[in-house]
């Protein structure tokens, strides 16, 4: 059954000022799994973009680890920001950071609603271990924190691209 634009104008994500925003017309004659399956991702990729934005404000604020990033003694502080900052890492580095996130990626990140365990929605990582307190929220109080996250990771998303 494919999804009907009255069904996604009433879903998670599609709010004022913008409603359904799908320029690109990914989800033209999609089906739920599909849908699911770009939420899922559009929620990791936020999250991830939290997450370096939150580095690159960081650093660029000059707050870095302490200690030695190589054993030649090169210091964290002495790395740059942003993309001078990867450019200046050395393939072993970025084998080191691939090989973590694809372990984080196979091994630990399970989306729970897509099958590694019971789960409430696309996205859902707790994996019957994390749960800050979601189970005591009420259903709207739920709604409202995925929205927030929705909008924050695309915000996240935007600013990572403007650096």
């Amino acid at each position: 059954m494919f999804i009907s634009s009255i069904i996604i104008t009433g879903e998670l994500g599609a709010q004022p000022p913008l409603g359904f925003f799908d320029p690109l017309g990914l989800l033209d004659d999609a089906d739920q799994d599909r849908f699911d399956r770009l939420r899922y991702v559009e929620v990791k990729h936020g999250r991830i973009a939290q997450l370096a934005f939150l580095g690159q404000i960081t650093t660029r604020a000059g707050v870095h680890l302490g200690g030695n990033i190589f054993m030649d003694g090169t210091q964290f502080s002495d790395i740059g920001d942003g993309y001078a900052g990867f450019a200046s890492l050395g393939s072993k580095s970025i084998a080191q950071i691939v090989l973590f996130v694809g372990i984080l990626e196979l091994g630990v990140m399970k989306d729970s609603a897509n099958g590694a365990a019971p789960g409430d929605f696309p996205g859902d990582f707790r994996n019957g271990s994390l749960d800050f307190g979601w189970d005591s929220f009420d259903e709207e109080t739920k709604l409202s924190k995925r929205a927030i996250e929705l909008n924050n990771g695309r915000a996240a998303m935007m600013g990572i691209l403007g650096k």
